[in-house]
């Protein structure tokens, strides 16, 4: 069931990016369709190209395996895209991150928790162009 719950977020996200210009492909079951690491999203508007790891969770801490950002960032660069990690809490918008901005855990994996998500995360409008985030050093 948490695949098919991953699967609708994956599609929730491509069909919001869609809404807001952009041609996007999702690649299903891209961990086990092939040998290859893809990300879950690819999303270009023509001057912005996004390679993004889509995860999701009820509440609890999203981790990612160091494998799994560290393929995410050999596409995106070899693709021509920016890698960022999307995620999505429920009850939440989404929110993404380089990963280069998450938190590195001892055991070499990544984790994004819902308080950081909300405070130093980037939402779609600003990922899109459609905003830039304002703070509080702006004024």
């Amino acid at each position: 069931m948490a695949n098919r719950k991953g699967e609708r977020r994956e599609r929730e996200l491509v069909n919001r990016l869609d809404e807001r210009g952009f041609a996007v492909m999702r690649a299903p079951a891209s961990g086990s369709a092939t040998e290859r690491e893809l990300p879950d999203v690819l999303a270009g508007n023509g001057s912005a190209f996004y390679a993004i790891e889509a995860k999701s969770s009820a509440g609890n801490p999203i981790y990612l395996s160091g494998e799994e950002v560290e393929s995410l960032v050999f596409f995106a660069q070899n693709f021509g895209a920016k890698p960022r990690i999307g995620v999505r809490f429920d009850r939440e918008d989404w929110y993404f991150f380089h990963p280069g901005d998450l938190h590195v855990t001892d055991g070499g994996n990544y984790r994004v928790k819902r308080e950081t998500a909300l405070s130093s995360g980037t939402d779609l409008t600003e990922l899109t162009g459609e905003s830039t985030k304002t703070t509080i050093t702006d004024y």
